[in-house]
């Protein structure tokens, strides 16, 4: 068997729109934290702006949600999180300071968001198209121990990447996560899809909500 078959038989794709993870333990799914609308066909295919609730999203917590048909991770990071960021050793990651376009000018800082405490991701591995696994508890002894501060695991072929979605070097993945554009509304709701600059562009989808 091909190792392409193999991967297609690995990759874990998402079954309904929407999810949230949190920070108990490593699996933990709580449904249904969002109300998600069908769009039409056509604004399907225009990949029409989304906008994410986020007032009752707590620290650790994790929602994922489709944009263009991927998956996008939104999270908020807690104050060690975000310090973890800055002190973590940068010669365990390939691309520390995200020299790679794989996120908007807006994005392109040690936390590669616009606030420091909440992320947006796309949460496709760069290596094969894999949806990682989110490993937010710190010091995992089957992933490096002490050296590990929390992030995503891809397990298809063990690429790992840090709370800010950085690839750690060595690993098949060859870049960071990419980082869509999006922009907050207010300080409790986030529109992906839009830069900060383009505000004007008005989204199809309805306002996913956490209840």
């Amino acid at each position: 068997m091909s190792e392409q078959a193999i991967d297609l038989k690995k990759r874990r794709f998402l079954t309904g729109a929407t999810s949230v993870v949190g920070a108990v333990g490593v699996g933990f799914v709580a449904w249904p934290f969002l109300s998600t609308w069908s769009p039409s066909a056509k604004a399907k295919a225009a990949g029409a702006p989304i906008d994410v609730d986020i007032s009752k999203l707590e620290h650790g917590q994790l929602v994922r949600v489709l944009y263009r048909k991927r998956p996008v991770w939104v999270f908020r990071r807690d104050a060690t999180a975000i310090d973890d960021l800055k002190t973590l050793n940068q010669e365990l990651l390939a691309d520390p300071h995200s020299k790679e376009n794989q996120q908007p000018a807006y994005a392109k800082n040690i936390h590669r968001s616009i606030k420091s405490e909440v992320a947006v991701l796309e949460g496709v591995c760069t290596h094969l198209g894999c949806s990682p696994t989110y490993r937010p508890e710190i010091g995992a002894a089957d992933l490096g121990g002490d050296a590990w501060k929390g992030g995503f695991y891809c397990p298809c072929h063990g690429s790992k990447f840090d709370l800010a979605g950085r690839v750690y070097a060595g690993d098949p993945a060859p870049t960071n996560l990419v980082v869509p554009k999006y922009h907050f509304i207010s300080d409790t709701l986030i529109r992906i899809g839009v830069s900060p600059d383009a505000h004007e562009v008005k989204p199809i989808f309805k306002s996913n909500k956490l209840t």
